[in-house]
């Protein structure tokens, strides 16, 4: 594989070349997900630094060079760095002390192959010199990057030992750049899916959701429902909601709707508010993705009918979700702009209604009529208000 990054931009960004000079080339090296995006041609948009340096070193470093710094991660070495052209996360080299599967302690090392030891995968323990770009691979990264294949480092089963949430992160990375099974990571994320039940519930949720943000998850769910890892965390999935998704995501492509992890997780469930309600605070989804989640199961056949009353009633967001969970064509509400309702409490009053629930009752009579008639002008619900008001 062509070492890419050295024709890359981000390399090359001022704020980089501060911290480089702030830290020392030899003490530092970009590791993670730039340095995998960038060999495959994807693009980049967080830059992660291992570094020799401990936490408060780094920190006084950047403070002497004028970079400011926020201690994110102290307590497992990290220190964000804050530069004119984005944030880096500064990490002192670690290897494992002791794990749980939901949390680590750790102790700082000395050595980069130490480091990359206790990472996850191996297209994810590719290092690269700040200056001179030259990668170094300790677990053939490159190799299965090439081949689109996402291993573990060393043993499967140690590494989801040591964090649980490793299973769902498998099924993303494979989600996201497989091609070919690693049938022994399959065997042990299919072992191992009770773990999942002893993480919080905010990694399981942000893990999924990223999973089902990428462009077609489909496959990889299939498989996590045909391995019994899907129902550990979604216990309400089956096979027709698979489907279902495919569908969706079918629908999103040829309409050309940008693909969102809310509505393709209402894909997965049945059309029903309760089950939308516990399956987001089981989640502990946030108040405006609980609402958008429910919104979707209350979808109705009815509902394509008159996709611009539908908006006007929930939201443009919330008719794009339910249209394409039905099948339904959202592109009629593209450009479009939520009417406001031209009539006025005041103005009935005015035409001598007392003030009071009968003004209430006459809004709420033509604002119905408004919206079945498809919005029409001002001319037109002064109409409706001289009909409602002539009737004796």
């Amino acid at each position: 594989m062509d070492n890419t990054l050295k024709t890359a931009d981000w390399p090359r960004r001022e704020g980089l070349r501060a911290l480089i000079a702030a830290l020392g080339a030899e003490n530092m090296r970009w590791v993670g997900g730039a340095v995998r995006d960038t060999l495959i041609g994807a693009e980049v948009h967080d830059v992660d630094c291992a570094t020799l340096h401990t936490p408060d070193r780094v920190i006084d470093l950047c403070k002497q060079a004028g970079i400011r710094t926020v201690p994110t991660g102290i307590d497992h070495g990290t220190v964000t760095a804050i530069l004119e052209d984005g944030t880096v996360e500064v990490t002192t080299l670690r290897h494992d002390v002791s794990t749980d599967g939901r949390r680590a302690t750790v102790s700082f090392a000395k050595e980069w192959r130490e480091d990359a030891a206790r990472r996850d995968f191996t297209i994810n323990a590719l290092y690269a010199h700040p200056e001179t770009l030259e990668i170094s691979d300790y677990f053939g990264g490159l190799d299965d990057l090439a081949a689109r294949t996402v291993r573990f480092i060393g043993d499967a089963r140690e590494r989801i030992a040591e964090d649980h949430l490793r299973i769902l992160r498998y099924y993303r990375f494979q989600a996201r750049f497989g091609a070919e099974l690693d049938s022994v990571a399959e065997d042990a994320c299919s072992d191992l899916a009770a773990t999942l039940k002893g993480l919080s519930r905010e990694r399981v949720a942000d893990e999924l959701l990223r999973l089902l943000a990428l462009p077609d998850p489909c496959a990889t769910v299939e498989r996590m429902l045909s391995r019994a890892v899907l129902p550990v965390i979604l216990p309400e999935t089956k096979r027709t909601h698979v489907a279902a998704l495919r569908q969706l995501i079918e629908h999103e492509a040829n309409q050309k709707v940008a693909p969102d992890a809310i509505r393709r997780l209402a894909a997965l469930l049945p059309p029903s508010p309760e089950v939308a309600q516990d399956v987001a605070a089981r989640l502990r989804l946030s108040k405006a993705q609980r609402a958008r989640l429910v919104s979707a199961s209350e979808r109705r056949g009815e509902d394509a009918a008159k996709p611009q009353a539908l908006a006007y009633a929930l939201s443009p967001n919330f008719a794009v979700d339910r249209l394409l969970l039905l099948g339904a064509d959202s592109r009629v509400l593209d450009g479009w702009k939520l009417p406001v309702f031209p009539l006025k409490g005041g103005q009935i009053v005015a035409r001598g209604v007392g003030a009071g629930p009968e003004v209430a009752r006459i809004l709420q009579a033509i604002e119905r009529e408004w919206i079945a008639e498809g919005f029409p002008d001002d001319n037109r619900v002064a109409a409706l208000l001289d009909a409602v008001l002539s009737k004796p």
